[in-house]
């Protein structure tokens, strides 16, 4: 893996570490830690990073390459929900450095990829020496959660609204 000079503004865009500021002496050395604990992995286009329904305990930073995001449909059908770029600053799998669940979606390189992944195990072993990492990263993990409770949410209204009216017109 690079170096951590080289990798501190990736690590920078990402939304779990946005607060954190390069020129501030104690982020830094939180972000070092961080960094310290992570590893590279490569993955060849075609291959699958994180596969819905396994378990896994690793956070994923899209370092480079490109990925799809797929979900399986009730009936089983493969969706497709998102392209995405390292220079989108994307991050996947991150509800494994809180929970011990499932993935809830695959991501399959699209491309030649370099990841980054950060275990559960070491995220909360960090945190235990630096609880400020722990506040950050969680704060944004909460938001993040929320706002998709949020859309889910408005989704389902919608879905109802739309077979509510269905019925009704189809009476």
């Amino acid at each position: 893996m690079d170096n951590f000079e080289t990798v501190l503004p990736k690590l920078l865009k990402i939304e779990l570490f946005s607060d954190f500021k390069a020129d501030n002496e104690n982020d830094s050395r939180i972000m070092n830690a961080v960094y310290e604990n992570m590893t590279l992995k490569n993955f060849k286009s075609g291959e699958i990073i994180i596969k819905e329904g396994d378990y896994g305990d690793l956070f994923f930073i899209l370092y480079d390459g490109s990925v799809q995001v797929m979900r399986n449909t009730p009936a089983g059908d493969k969706i497709a929900l998102a392209n995405l770029t390292s220079d989108m600053n994307i991050f996947f799998g991150e509800t494994a450095l809180i929970s011990k669940d499932t993935r809830s979606a695959t991501v399959v390189a699209t491309t030649d990829c370099k990841v980054i992944a950060l275990s559960s195990k070491k995220f909360l072993a960090i945190c235990e020496k630096e609880p400020l990492l722990g506040y950050r990263v969680l704060l944004h993990l909460a938001r993040r959660m929320s706002q998709t409770i949020r859309n889910t949410n408005s989704d389902k209204a919608a879905l109802y609204e739309a077979l509510f009216n269905e019925i009704e017109n189809g009476a």
